[in-house]
């Protein structure tokens, strides 16, 4: 039986929480607000439950908690305004922690949240509510919301011909379709990453008819910039888009014809380390002996951490190859994100915005100066964050980050969604996933959950296919992965859980980010097998159509803005809504070998059909509600 919306507010059956905000909208499922906000919590204890007072017990993150009471109402209901300018003062320290606290008698009860929106009762303080606060001009770029992101790895999309491979240190692959042979003898081993099959910035421009077919309105590109590796995180030259993919010509030719397509290009920034290979530091003497390794008197000296000796420099995870740059000293930080800098200088360019790689190891100082620099050049241009974790009240090397206060970051890769999609396609664990929603939409601002990147997989996971169809034979090594298939029983089984797993991925709040191929049935293991070319020619033709469906379906309004609601997650089952100006859309995915009936009437979207009430076995839907204005896919 689907839950009604009304429902869904009491968590428990002797009391009841809503929020609204100075406009009198319910904002139950928020805990992210503007400054200039004013929140009210209304509690409705049954009567029979005896609560005789109500108190906050608040504190800004780091410091010390303190008391405020509830008023009590005639009705038998507690309330509570506040304001969140008076609470908050200085932006700079926004992020709170509350507990909700039950007086009954000479009993103290406690109002423990699960995910920052339910929550249970019990006689001891156990979790603690979220609340974060953000700037009032806070806003992110209306036009990524309710699109489709499509990432990009360069040299494994498309080979148009244009570009001469000359280089005399890089490694050709003969065959397109062949496998890839330089790889470690086990995960994080040492690998040139020399080997290049040929794709490049021209062949995607041959391929943007293909990607607006799947609906795509943003390109994420893999690194682009002069470096010696095929992945291109050793980054060699900033300022220099590599001859291997068509040099700047290309990525402005790219920019051009996306744009006509409706698309918007998003540049990888790895700015946190470059490569030993590179013009900043030159280990190896390829850049004239500039670069900052044996020579004191270099520009860039100061931009590393440098030893006692030159061979001794800290580098990015104990990787020698890549040095970690030194922000703090100002000519490297404003080289990137100065007025010139190398953030707002592409997107003076054209680009739509960057993804930063490792946010996580990029200062405050460096993130805010980011921002300023890019919005100045462009206010619409977008800045996502490479976050594996929730990201309203990460710490990271000891510090507590404020990526959401309205200065850094617009969003963040969503890797809680991807892992509990896998709990829940993987175990059948729809509360996992049911959870997972309501407290990361309940914790980030709603101009940052609309713009969500929402994955599946990346350059950095195993391919989505092969995990939902076979992941126990992903971690064998890696002279078994290099050649690895599924057989058909377990591809099979792969391709039905994409299906309903991009479904998920397509419906909630945020922008689904495909990885190439994904749409098309790549396999493979981890880095660097889930990097394999695109397979042309041999596409899973199937489940491409099914990948263009969502793409059409998602230009429906509701999931560029709409709210988001869990109705049910429990065993093998999830059912959640979007909802905006009286129109609302239903979804529900069905992992059990049971039918589930659903109490809506109105279209199933992914088939034309009215609906029939009954979610078949393994099956999902996504209902127009009967009596919202029609939407033709």
């Amino acid at each position: 039986m689907l839950i009604r919306l009304s429902d869904q507010l009491t968590t428990d059956k002797n009391i009841t929480i809503q929020k609204y905000n100075e406009k009198g909208t319910d904002v139950s499922l928020q805990g992210a607000f503007s400054i200039e906000s004013c929140i009210t919590w209304e509690i409705s204890p049954h009567r029979a439950y005896g609560v005789q007072g109500v108190v906050m017990r608040i504190a800004r993150d780091g410091e010390e908690s303190f008391d405020i009471p509830f008023v009590w109402r005639e009705d038998g209901s507690f309330i509570l305004s506040l304001s969140m300018q008076t609470l908050c003062g200085e932006i700079d320290n926004c992020l709170f922690y509350y507990r909700l606290v039950l007086l009954r008698g000479t009993d103290v009860l406690y109002m423990n949240p699960f995910d920052n929106v339910h929550f249970y009762i019990s006689a001891n303080a156990e979790n603690l509510y979220r609340l974060l606060v953000h700037n009032a001009d806070f806003t992110t770029p209306s036009w990524f919301y309710g699109g489709v992101m499509y990432h990009i790895f360069v040299d494994r999309f498309y080979k148009s011909g244009k570009v001469v491979q000359q280089r005399k240190d890089a490694l050709y692959a003969s065959n397109w379709n062949g496998p890839i042979t330089q790889y470690g003898a086990y995960p994080g081993a040492h690998v040139q990453n020399n080997e290049f099959f040929g794709g490049d910035l021209w062949g995607i421009i041959e391929k943007l008819p293909y990607l607006r077919s799947l609906g795509v309105t943003v390109l994420y590109l893999s690194p682009i910039f002069k470096a010696y590796s095929n992945h291109k995180y050793d980054t060699g030259d900033y300022r220099t888009v590599d001859d291997q993919f068509g040099g700047r010509e290309a990525l402005d030719a790219l920019i051009r014809q996306a744009k006509k397509y409706g698309m918007r290009i998003i540049l990888d920034g790895v700015f946190n380390h470059t490569g030993d290979d590179s013009l900043y530091f030159d280990r190896y003497g390829n850049y004239e002996g500039v670069g900052a390794f044996g020579n004191p008197s270099s520009p860039y000296r100061g931009w590393y951490y440098f030893g006692e000796t030159d061979t001794e420099y800290d580098c990015w995870w104990g990787i020698k190859i890549l040095p970690k740059l030194n922000h703090n000293t100002s000519a490297c930080q404003n080289f990137f994100t100065g007025e010139e800098g190398v953030g707002a200088q592409y997107v003076s360019a054209g680009i739509g915005g960057w993804r930063l790689d490792v946010a996580d190891e990029l200062s405050d100082t460096f993130l805010d100066a980011f921002r300023r620099s890019v919005k100045e050049a462009n206010a619409d241009a977008i800045i996502i964050g490479e976050v594996w974790e929730n990201a309203a009240d990460k710490i990271a090397y000891g510090k507590r980050r404020r990526y959401f206060c309205g200065a850094q970051l617009d969003s963040v890769m969503n890797y809680p969604l991807r892992q509990g999609i896998l709990a829940f396609m993987l175990e059948g664990n729809g509360a996992a996933l049911a959870g997972t929603l309501t407290e990361i939409y309940s914790s980030y601002p709603k101009c940052v959950c609309d713009c969500l990147m929402n994955i599946l997989g990346t350059h950095d996971t195993e391919r989505i296919l092969s995990v939902l169809g076979d992941s126990a034979s992903l971690s064998q090594d890696n002279t078994l992965l290099a050649t690895y298939k599924m057989d058909n029983s377990a591809r099979q089984r792969g391709i039905r859980l994409l299906r309903l797993a991009s479904i998920i991925q397509f419906t909630v709040y945020g922008v689904p980010s495909v990885f190439y191929g994904d749409e098309a049935g790549i396999e493979g293991g981890h880095d660097p097998f889930c990097r394999k070319p695109f397979p042309w020619g041999s596409e899973e033709e199937a489940l491409q159509a099914h990948y263009r469906l969502l793409g059409s379906i998602r230009r429906h309004p509701i999931f560029a803005t709409g709210d988001f609601q869990v109705l049910e997650g429990s065993r093998n089952f999830i059912c959640y809504t979007r909802f905006l100006n009286g129109a609302r859309i239903y979804v529900a995915v069905n992992l059990s070998d049971t039918t589930r009936l659903l109490s809506v009437q109105g279209r199933d979207l992914l088939t034309g059909k009215n609906f029939t009430r009954a979610v078949p076995p393994e099956s999902g839907v996504i209902l127009l509600e009967e009596g919202a204005a029609d939407f033709v896919i």
